[in-house]
């Protein structure tokens, strides 16, 4: 008889939007409640792709807890909840690049990875609610691509911009419904 996994002493907010980010704890096993930080991530800049994720980690954190009580969380006997927010950049031949803003600029990034590689710099940012105290990581990939043919090409930058699109619907739906 299989017997279900105990469940966590702590409550998980994930500060994002992103499918993956959600896919990947309901895939472990997570319960989780979803808040967006809804900050102008363009605003805020670095050279460093490091810096840049971790800054912007940051503040969707602080976005995020500036909108809740947060007094809620601290409470002596308050489950301990764990707000985990992040940020993600492609740096291509020392350029950081970030989501494609439109069909064309998501066609010349495929282009201009193919045959080449990236990196991506990752950020993670965990905060306690209940403690106040957060916990930072980075983490960096190399990504090697071979060459991509240009009918690959627009197949991609066709699903990129239908499941933009598709992200899109999904705010307006979640604000109008939830």
């Amino acid at each position: 008889m299989a017997s279900n996994p105990p469940l966590p002493s702590f409550k998980i907010i994930l500060g994002s939007s992103s499918v993956a980010r959600r896919h990947i704890l309901a895939e472990m096993g997570y319960e989780f409640e979803v808040m967006t930080a809804d900050i102008d991530e363009k605003s805020i800049r670095r050279e460093k792709p490091e810096e840049l994720v971790m800054v912007l980690a940051e503040a969707k954190a602080d976005a995020i807890i500036s909108r809740i009580k947060i007094t809620d969380y601290s409470e002596k006997d308050a489950v301990p909840t764990l707000l985990l927010t992040s940020d993600i950049v492609v740096v291509h031949e020392g350029i950081i690049r970030e989501k494609p803003t439109s069909k064309e600029e998501a066609r010349q990034f495929l282009k201009g990875y193919s045959g080449d590689h990236v990196s991506t710099v990752g950020s993670v940012v965990i905060t306690n609610l209940k403690t106040g105290r957060r916990y930072e990581g980075l983490d960096k990939a190399e990504v090697y691509f071979h060459d991509i043919p240009d009918e690959i090409i627009e197949g991609l930058v066709f699903w990129l911009n239908f499941l933009r699109l598709m992200r899109g619907l999904y705010s307006e739906l979640r604000v109008a419904y939830c």
